[in-house]
């Protein structure tokens, strides 16, 4: 199973400075990917934004939207045109992630109504798919990004058969993860799809001085829209020692995932050293 790590994009307070040395030293450590993760109402950079500063100081790892929100990215066109020009800048490194979302007030924010956003997202990617067939726009070269559809219901995985080359998990147990694979897989034979999708789930990590701390405040605050009592539960579950990270990949690669990208709680930049070491 592949490892990769998260950008620490919405992590609050973290410089430019910091989010690029965290990508700089997540290639060195060898890690497949450097992921994001998309909110609005929140101080988070824009993950496309993210991604293309991170393109600039890296060579090989790949980059990942896991997952950027579809529905309300208004002007699809324009989006997939931003992913071209990522993947052309990076030399074809750049995967695009999709799903839906749960947080109403990034809807109102966005001006998009939170209802039918099943039907909202499809009509997204049907004109992401149009546009990456579409040679008079965007820049020649490395060629379309691959894609990734996110969720955890049929619908979700029939949309990953349809459009993508394969299904991430969100925040998901490894056994959570198995049973929804098997959703993944089911709707992807149905589809009449050659082979197997390409299978990835997420997991947070904190490592280091004050672990369990840095853990607890960062993922109560980006998860207090689901209450207290879960956030907590969240909190609770980011690998906070080496025994757990290595627990965690264990637990997801006997699940069938084939890259779990571990996303920090810190901005810190060592972040990236010690998952590497933990993961060695």
């Amino acid at each position: 199973m592949k490892v990769g790590i998260g950008l620490p994009n919405a992590v609050p307070d973290v410089s430019g400075q910091d989010l690029t040395e965290f990508a700089r030293r997540a290639e060195a450590q060898g890690f497949s990917s450097l992921g994001t993760i998309d909110r609005i109402v929140y101080g988070n950079y824009e993950p496309l934004v993210a991604l293309a500063a991170a393109a600039v100081v890296t060579e090989k790892i790949e980059l990942m939207t896991s997952v950027m929100l579809g529905p309300l990215r208004l002007n699809a066109v324009q989006t997939a045109k931003q992913a071209l020009s990522i993947n052309q800048l990076s030399g074809g490194r750049l995967t695009l992630g999709v799903g839906l979302g749960a947080r109403g007030d990034d809807y109102e924010a966005s001006g998009v109504e939170h209802k039918e956003i099943g039907k909202k997202l499809d009509t997204f990617l049907d004109y992401v798919e149009q546009t990456f067939d579409d040679a008079s726009i965007g820049p020649d070269g490395a060629g379309a990004p691959r894609i990734l559809i996110g969720g955890s219901v049929e619908a979700s995985f029939k949309r990953a058969a349809r459009y993508g080359e394969g299904w991430i998990a969100g925040g998901a147990s490894p056994d959570q993860f198995a049973e929804m694979a098997a959703g993944a897989k089911k709707a992807w034979s149905e589809a009449g799809r050659e082979g197997e999708p390409r299978l990835a789930g997420l997991a947070y990590f904190s490592l280091g001085d004050n672990a369990e701390q840095h853990a607890h405040d960062y993922l109560t605050d980006y998860y207090a829209f689901l209450g207290d009592e879960v956030a907590q539960m969240i909190a609770g579950s980011a690998a906070t020692d080496a025994d757990t990270v290595k627990a965690y990949l264990a637990g997801f690669e006997g699940a069938g995932c084939q890259e779990l990208i571990m996303f920090p709680c810190t901005g810190d930049p060592a972040q990236a050293d010690l998952l590497g070491e933990a993961v060695a």
